[in-house]
């Protein structure tokens, strides 16, 4: 097991010293200046930002002292906001996008598997072509669409009438701040996981319902629930294990389309206007952050499905 994480720690190491390395040298090839903004300035006080941030050093000078600089945590200082740590910023706006990640996660995780396996056990009736069609929709149809649609149904249309009958809003169709505010950028962000979670729930059970220690512990007389839970979520529910990483590092950290539609003050709107505005320090600072979350996530999953999955070696073959 202690051979097993240390190569998983390496590894990850390696994944993301690659991802700064490229982000680093692809930032710089952006066009424009980050400090050519609505407002000109002088070319005296462009060389001396330009000095503030090592941007007078040639390029692999500059690679080394920002690589120094994370191994002691220190992401720099934003270019476009003055005066700020990227750390700071990141510290203060991804709370907003956790939060949104993990209830879109939950939903997605619980929603999504329940319905596959009542797909699953439905298979082939209407239930079960229902659920496929709610899935279908889930990945067919953009998070931006979504959101539009149900900020028109549900935050103007049903709110409305909400407001007319019993003065209030059932649904408010933007910010962070009640409960209320946080059900359907919820939904909406988990909405494509969740259709991809029951589509591969109910596959894995399919294979699995026809096998010998299901039958057996039918023949036994076992009820229906001990058997669905107890002897085929455990076999089933791996194939969801393997792809849980990547969806929640999708989901904590792949918001910013949601984040925009519903005026979220999340981390997702500061890495798009770092790109937008050639904000080095800020591009490479949440890049590095969004990469260790998925590295992380990732570990935790591989642990995780070797826990769940005793017949998986912990070099990753099966036995």
């Amino acid at each position: 097991m202690k051979k097993y994480l240390a190569k998983r720690l390496l590894l990850s190491f390696l994944t993301l010293w690659v991802l700064i390395t490229i982000t680093f040298f692809m930032m710089h090839l952006l066009p424009g200046d980050p400090f050519i903004g609505e407002k000109p300035i002088s070319d005296v006080a462009k060389e001396a930002l330009y000095a503030k941030y090592g941007l007078d050093q040639p390029l692999p000078v500059q690679y080394i002292r920002y690589i120094g600089n994370v191994l002691q945590g220190d992401l720099g200082e934003s270019m476009v906001y003055k005066g700020k740590a990227v750390t700071s910023m990141i510290a203060q706006a991804f709370p907003f996008s956790l939060d949104l990640g993990i209830r879109a996660l939950v939903f997605a995780l619980t929603g999504g598997v329940f319905l596959g396996i009542v797909a699953a056990l439905n298979n082939g009736k209407k239930l079960d072509t229902t659920v496929m069609i709610l899935a279908a929709l889930g990945i067919s149809v953009p998070s931006f669409i979504l959101g539009a649609v149900l900020q028109y149904l549900l935050g103007i249309c049903l709110s409305g009438w909400t407001q007319g009958m019993w003065g209030f809003r059932m649904f408010p169709i933007s910010g962070w701040n009640t409960e209320m505010d946080k059900i359907i950028p919820s939904f909406v962000l988990g909405f494509g996981t969740l259709a991809t979670i029951s589509r591969l729930t109910r596959t894995s059970f399919l294979d699995v319902i026809g096998l010998d220690y299901v039958k057996t512990a039918k023949a036994k007389g076992l009820p229906k629930r001990k058997i669905v839970v107890r002897h085929m979520l455990r076999n089933a529910i791996s194939p969801v294990l393997t792809i849980l990483g990547p969806l929640t590092a999708a989901l904590l950290t792949g918001a910013f389309v949601v984040e925009n539609i519903f005026n979220i003050p999340g981390l997702g709107k500061f890495f798009v206007s770092s790109i937008q505005s050639n904000d080095y320090m800020m591009i490479a600072g949440t890049t590095l952050f969004y990469g260790t979350f998925i590295v992380l996530a990732n570990f935790l999953v591989d642990i995780l499905y070797v826990v769940v999955d005793p017949n998986v070696k912990l070099a990753g073959g099966k036995e």
